[in-house]
């Protein structure tokens, strides 16, 4: 009962404090307000950055290794002129792959380049063209909401046929159904046998809705494949660890290509959690910015909150005398205070993050990835807003606490 009354108290007093003192209170909000804004926006737009940027990597694969001549690892020391000189993966040893590696549940080849595919009058530029053995399918899975995947023979000789992102069958096709038709790819025809589910933007700027498909050894009769970076990607049985793979994988290529004893690695095996891995350093840092950026705001706001009940404080001297004289103890008056402050900051807070919510929705047709304001946020808004009423309110709750009734009473007198 006890802790009800000081609440209801606290927040009539507090409330009468923002209506008689409008301006006062609202220029003594502001800094938390603006404090808040600014370090839950900041968590907000890279919390949805992260959540948009490990979805996109998830499509990956998560049980998929990549061979190839650069790593994904980067760091201050990253010697690129060491791996521009590796040579390219070949078809060669993804055969060796696909017959010799027991942990591998599939393997393909591939390699992408950037062309303009046409159709009559109509063209698309900058399109990815993805060149792929015929177990792409199987590493990596793919959407096809009309036609359908290469068959065995079409891909083992290399016919010209390609499956392409939706919005390149938009584009090309705008009134007319793109199965069969014929498009001009490399300055030669295809047939498009499939059409991809349509993704939207991805979050580096690629999509499948920008890319063909066609087979790799189409592909061939027009690219120099020592020109281009090849990959081959491997997927795992054992979908709880790599590791297995990892050490079959690196054995092989190294007898493939005859490195001995101590010898360095001329390739790179990469997964997705060196990314992540990288991910987390980087947001680390982002986070600890968030935090700098909205430290001094929050630091003004805390003043601002102090401000306001050192006011409080003086305005009810007369009130707080009274209430001591007729018996109510220190720490009536201290959570009194305190009580307050919190209320008043967990409403600059509220505000805050009612400004955070309006701004996600204006913006959300803008970015290229969601931003949505998450429970978990809102209650890192919350929480922060309560410690900073505590802190800034401890000091004036304690100066009302220990105020000698009789001085108090005769105060103002």
């Amino acid at each position: 009962m006890l802790v009800v009354k000081l609440i209801a108290e606290s927040f009539k007093y507090a409330f009468q404090s923002i209506v008689v003192n409008r301006l006062r209170t609202f220029l003594s909000l502001s800094g938390i307000t603006i404090g808040i804004f600014s370090v839950i926006a900041v968590f907000s737009v890279f919390d949805s950055l992260e959540r948009s940027i490990r979805d996109s990597l998830s499509e990956l694969g998560n049980d998929v290794l990549f061979i190839q001549k650069w790593p994904w690892a980067m760091g201050e020391d990253y010697p690129w002129w060491k791996y521009m000189n590796r040579p390219n993966t070949t078809i060669d040893e993804l055969e060796a792959i696909q017959e010799r590696v027991d942990a591998a549940q599939a393997a393909a080849f591939n390699f992408a380049l950037r062309r303009t595919v046409k159709y009559l009058n109509n063209s698309y530029d900058n399109a990815t063209i993805q060149a792929v053995s015929h177990d792409y399918e199987q590493v990596m899975p793919l959407d096809i909401v009309q036609g359908r995947y290469f068959n065995p023979l079409e891909s083992q000789a290399g016919r010209n046929v390609a499956v392409v992102g939706a919005d390149i069958a938009e584009t090309l096709f705008p009134q007319t159904d793109p199965l069969g038709k014929t498009i001009k790819i490399f300055g030669s025809k295809a047939t498009v046998i499939g059409i991809l589910k349509a993704q939207g933007q991805g979050t580096f700027g690629s999509s499948s809705d920008k890319q063909v498909y066609v087979p790799l050894n189409f592909a061939r009769n027009f690219v120099n494949m020592r020109r281009v970076g090849t990959t081959i990607m491997v997927k795992t049985r054992d979908k709880g660890s790599n590791q297995q793979l990892r050490d079959e994988l690196t054995g092989l290529m190294r007898s493939l290509r005859k490195l001995k004893p101590g010898e360095e690695d001329n390739f790179s095996i990469n997964e997705v959690s060196i990314i992540k891995q990288g991910l987390q350093v980087f947001f680390s840092a982002l986070a600890m910015i968030g935090w700098i950026i909205g430290g001094f705001s929050l630091l003004v706001g805390g003043f601002g909150i102090a401000n306001i009940m050192f006011v409080s404080v003086r305005e009810r001297t007369n009130i707080i005398g009274i209430q001591k004289a007729i018996g109510a103890k220190r720490f009536f008056i201290l959570l009194e205070f305190l009580f307050e402050a919190v209320f008043l900051s967990l409403l600059g807070g509220l505000l805050g993050l009612l400004l955070i919510y309006i701004g996600t929705l204006l913006v959300q047709d803008t970015m290229p990835f969601p931003i949505i304001l998450t429970f978990d946020n809102i209650v890192v808004g919350l929480i922060i807003s309560m410690v900073i009423g505590l802190v800034s309110g401890f000091m004036p709750a304690l100066t009302a606490s220990r105020l000698d009734p009789v001085e108090a009473i005769r105060f103002g007198i």
